[in-house]
């Protein structure tokens, strides 16, 4: 089996040296060939130099120096879409992420899943980083539709051919995990260890991640415009509630109820129609969006019978 490891890397000059040699450790024992691919995120400190030290050194090391920072989910996307090999695994850059327990990764992949994730059985973060990741997976589970949502990590391994589903895909607000839905259903997770990040600290913020599920519910779900839609709904059906009291009262009891029922009841109607008509004026707009993503219609696992190559891995 062969594999492309891919980590973006963004001020980590410390760390690579080790996280290389960890690496190569244990994929001479699982791979038949492999390719680590170290995409520098512009980095402030002396990344690419390291890089491109290690790549003298290595052969099976690649370097992509990007233009700016692009953040951690595009660059992702650059080094994925450079892999060579039929397996792909991407962690982080700063060894949080054990190498050693890229195997059990493996061997679940090999029971006919297509992603893996490698879920930490305790995460070394702050309170407030726990709390927005909690709330960027709430938003991968709205996004995704799928149950493993809320045990995604950084840490996952998956087929290459999943990444047909998205390689047309130009828009700048990415989100892997969110994409790798659109090629397979075929989710599963793994406990992992989860080490302490020993140099520097995470450029992952409360605010980064926040505004990332922020983004990923604006650009890849309809949930915010459905919310809205129905939101918009209720609002008119109580408002025709309290108009049909207002006029059950005068009709029955032949006396009118104050003024400021027949009012609201109106205010409603008039708002919950509006908002529910906006929401339905979003929605079209929505799949209009969507259309521009580049998702394709349907993804080939394999095929057989005249006239076919078989894409089976």
């Amino acid at each position: 089996m062969n594999i492309s490891v891919v980590i973006p890397v963004y001020n980590s000059e410390g760390i690579l040296p080790e996280l290389v040699g960890r690496l190569k450790a244990v994929l001479d024992k699982c791979a038949l060939e492999y390719e680590v691919i170290l995409i520098n995120d512009s980095s402030r400190d002396r990344s690419w130099e390291v890089i491109s030290g290690l790549a003298a050194m290595n052969p099976f090391v690649r370097g992509i120096n990007l233009m700016r920072n692009y953040g951690q989910h595009n660059a992702l996307l650059c080094g994925i879409r450079a892999a060579s090999y039929e397996i792909i695994v991407t962690m982080d850059d700063d060894l949080q992420h054990p190498p050693e327990e890229i195997p059990k990764l493996m061997e679940k992949l090999s029971e006919g899943y297509d992603v893996v994730y490698g879920t930490p059985q305790k995460e070394e973060h702050g309170v407030f980083r726990d709390l927005a990741s909690q709330i960027t997976k709430m938003a991968l589970q709205s996004a995704m539709g799928v149950a493993v949502a809320r045990n995604v990590s950084a840490f996952r391994v998956f087929r290459t051919q999943v990444r047909d589903a998205f390689v047309n895909y130009q828009c700048p607000f990415v989100s892997i995990d969110v994409l790798l839905t659109w090629g397979t259903t075929r989710f599963a997770s793994v406990p992992v260890r989860h080490d302490t990040r020993r140099l520097g600290y995470s450029n992952y913020t409360f605010y980064k991640l926040v505004t990332h599920a922020l983004n990923m519910m604006t650009g890849f779900s309809t949930r915010p415009l459905q919310m809205a839609s129905i939101i918009g709904f209720a609002f008119t059906i109580f408002g025709v509630g309290v108009l049909a009291y207002v006029i059950g009262v005068y009709l029955f009891h032949g006396r009118s109820v104050p003024g400021f029922y027949f009012l609201a009841s109106i205010i409603a109607i008039f708002s919950g129609a509006q908002l529910f008509g906006l929401g339905i004026i979003g929605e079209y707009l929505a799949r209009m969006h969507f259309r521009t993503m580049g998702r394709p219609p349907s993804v080939i696992r394999n095929s057989i019978g005249s006239g076919f190559d078989s894409k089976d891995k």
